[in-house]
């Protein structure tokens, strides 16, 4: 006889391929949850990781700001001090100009001109005054070529004017400050050599046989030996020699003299 099943056999496999459809699924949303858990706290790791990095160059920006204010600072001091050396080094090397300038001014100045105005700016100076014609003016300028202080004069200005008949000339008049040995340019104005200061030309000096010897700018010149005939004649004259006089004869002498004559 055939068995025949009842049961609601359809019902009970569908309900469980139901579970196992929810159990898969389930699963697979746990894992996707994970997986995203994993990312984000990957993710959220290399973040955290770059902003401390970003903080550390940060901070190290700041300190390598503050190290580069503080080198400004000491190339500004630097700076300064180095003009301050430069003036007075300037100042030590020309202590002595403005008296030979002076000096100068007064022996290069000749007859029938008189200075009213001096005025320096650097190694320029400039003169005005009056004259009593165009021919001193003209003195003085030669005058002043032939100057070791001073040198490339030039003449702006000269006008008659009617204040002074006897000097009824007015100049203006524009020179260069120098030094005795400075070299100068074809423009007038000292060479500068590589360390910024004045080039000076060698000077000559002459040996004791005769031979010019090429002494370094600024030192001192040598002094020849002297020759024998130069010692010679650098002596003293000796002193001349007075003759001895005759003795003079005693009384006693002369008496027995007369008496055996």
């Amino acid at each position: 006889m055939a068995k025949v099943n009842l049961l609601p056999w359809r019902a009970e496999r569908r309900k469980a391929r139901q579970r196992e459809f929810y159990s898969l699924l389930g699963g697979a949303a746990i894992g996707a949850l994970a997986l995203g858990l994993l990312v984000s706290f990957f993710y959220s790791e290399q973040i955290d990781g770059q902003n401390r990095r970003n903080t550390y160059l940060t901070e190290q920006i700041a300190l390598l700001d503050a190290k580069i204010e503080e080198i400004k600072a000491l190339d500004a001091e630097k700076d300064r001090l180095l003009r301050r050396k430069e003036v007075i080094e300037q100042l030590q090397a020309n202590r002595s100009q403005m008296v030979h300038l002076f000096d100068e001014l007064v022996r290069t100045i000749p007859e029938g001109v008189r200075l009213t105005s001096v005025k320096q700016d650097g190694d320029k100076l400039t003169l005005e005054g009056q004259s009593q014609s165009n021919a001193r003016v003209s003195a003085y300028m030669r005058n002043i070529e032939t100057s070791g202080w001073m040198t490339n004069p030039d003449l702006s200005v000269i006008e008659a004017r009617g204040g002074d008949k006897t000097l009824p000339y007015a100049f203006n008049l524009s020179l260069t400050l120098t030094k005795p040995g400075q070299v100068i340019g074809p423009d007038g104005k000292p060479v500068m050599g590589p360390d910024g200061k004045p080039l000076m030309a060698p000077t000559t000096t002459a040996g004791a046989n005769g031979t010019a010897t090429l002494a370094a700018p600024g030192a001192q010149p040598a002094v020849a030996a002297p020759t024998p005939a130069a010692a010679s004649s650098a002596l003293p004259p000796a002193a001349p020699t007075v003759p001895a006089k005759p003795a003079a004869a005693s009384p006693a002498a002369s008496s027995k003299g007369g008496a055996s004559q």
